[in-house]
């Protein structure tokens, strides 16, 4: 019996020691970091690959730069074409002596026709793909998508690394493919992805050795881009979506005469919907709180009459940015990307059941009223405006 049990003990510890006889070496694939989805024609999809160079980083003094300074660059450019997606990576395939590996792809960025002409088909392969990242960052360009991964930052190692740190920074739109899918199969149907755009080439570089950057955003209804929308109207989109992080306010004071900016410590953006009569209404009650980093007035902010003043100002500036926002996307291009029809859905879901199929219609006629309260915490470290003799500083 002790012997069953002792070769039954052996043969189990080799069982566990069987390994890894599935894996796959790290030399053996080849790692995308970016890809760039362009509608080349009627029928053909061309992909564009960032293929990241593992020997790089152990030559040419560290590598980085895109390939500026005289070190190599860590990635290469690779292209496919094909009537879908599908087939253009097949394509890419043939032309990439390793197995290709997205899992860690950090971007995708589709190009301004094919945004137009519909993204439904890649959408549909990427969300299929058991090794695609759902939180890769997604872009639309302004012209091909293959132009802004061509690009040699000066200052990143690549394309898709400036662009992984204009989302990380949080100034604008931080989408991920995971939200695009959510949006677009959402109540609305709508989804707003950033859009980039090629900085013109700073002087003594060649023009690819240059950034993307974003100064725009995407506005898709279903699966096709209707629109776009401003940097400073994106701003109020992220205030009434509850996702603005950083923010810089600046307001020309009338009791002043002067310029006063802001900096966003905190925010907090709650939307409260009331259906009364047949009547849809939506409030937008925004809480805030900010410091002061410039104070371009006469006036003395430790001032309690001031302070109040700077808040009623900060309140009324930011109504008219998200009231200006709405005027763009509820009026014009009338679609909901500001989570209207996700509140409405929640709090009335009855009427929601009944309207849902006339909301494109609805939308636009949602009263919107604003509940705005600023607050001030800090005036900085310097309380009174500088380079002004005291006696000309106001203090009641």
């Amino acid at each position: 019996m002790k012997k069953m049990l002792l070769f039954f003990f052996f043969f189990a510890n080799n069982l566990l020691l069987a390994g890894c006889w599935d894996r796959t070496e790290v030399n053996d694939v080849t790692l995308i970091t970016g890809v760039g989805i362009d509608k080349k024609n009627e029928n053909t999809i061309e992909l564009t690959a960032e293929v990241y160079i593992p020997k790089a980083l152990g030559a040419g003094g560290g590598g980085g730069g895109g390939g500026s300074g005289g070190s190599p660059p860590e990635t290469i450019i690779r292209s496919g074409k094909g009537k879908t997606i599908a087939d253009a990576i097949s394509n890419l395939q043939e032309k990439i002596p390793r197995e290709v590996f997205w899992g860690h792809t950090k971007v995708i960025v589709i190009g301004e026709k094919l945004a137009i002409a519909g993204i439904r088909e890649p959408l549909d392969f990427l969300a299929r793909t058991p090794q695609t990242r759902l939180r890769s960052n997604v872009f639309v360009a302004k012209g091909k998508a293959k132009d802004i991964m061509a690009l040699l930052p000066p200052l990143e190692s690549s394309s898709s690394e400036v662009l992984r740190e204009l989302a990380a920074s949080k100034v604008l739109m931080d989408i991920t493919l995971k939200d695009v899918l959510q949006m677009l199969s959402g109540d609305a149907q709508a989804a707003a992805v950033p859009m980039v755009t090629i900085d013109p080439a700073a002087k003594g570089l060649e023009p690819l050795q240059t950034v993307s950057y974003i100064n725009q955003t995407a506005i898709f209804k279903k699966d096709k881009m209707i629109g776009q929308i401003s940097d400073k109207l994106t701003r109020g989109v992220l205030w009434t979506r509850n996702e603005i992080k950083q923010a810089t306010v600046t307001i020309k004071s009338k009791e002043g005469k002067g310029n006063v900016s802001y900096r966003l410590l905190r925010a907090n953006t709650e939307l409260i919907p009331e259906i009364k009569y047949g009547k849809w209404k939506m409030k937008v009650k925004v809480i805030t709180e900010d410091d002061i980093i410039l104070n371009g007035t006469d006036l003395d902010l430790t001032t309690p009459k001031f302070t109040q003043m700077l808040q009623k100002d900060l309140e009324k500036d930011l109504k008219y940015r998200i009231s200006q926002t709405l005027e763009k996307v509820q009026k014009e291009l009338k679609v909901d990307i500001l989570g209207f029809s996700e509140e409405f859905h929640r709090k009335y879901p009855q009427e929601w059941k009944k309207a849902k199929k006339d909301w494109d219609e609805i939308f636009p006629s949602v009263e919107v009223t604003f509940d705005m309260k600023a607050t001030v915490r800090r005036p900085g470290l310097s309380t009174t405006p500088q380079g002004l003799p005291e006696d000309e500083v106001k203090k009641k």
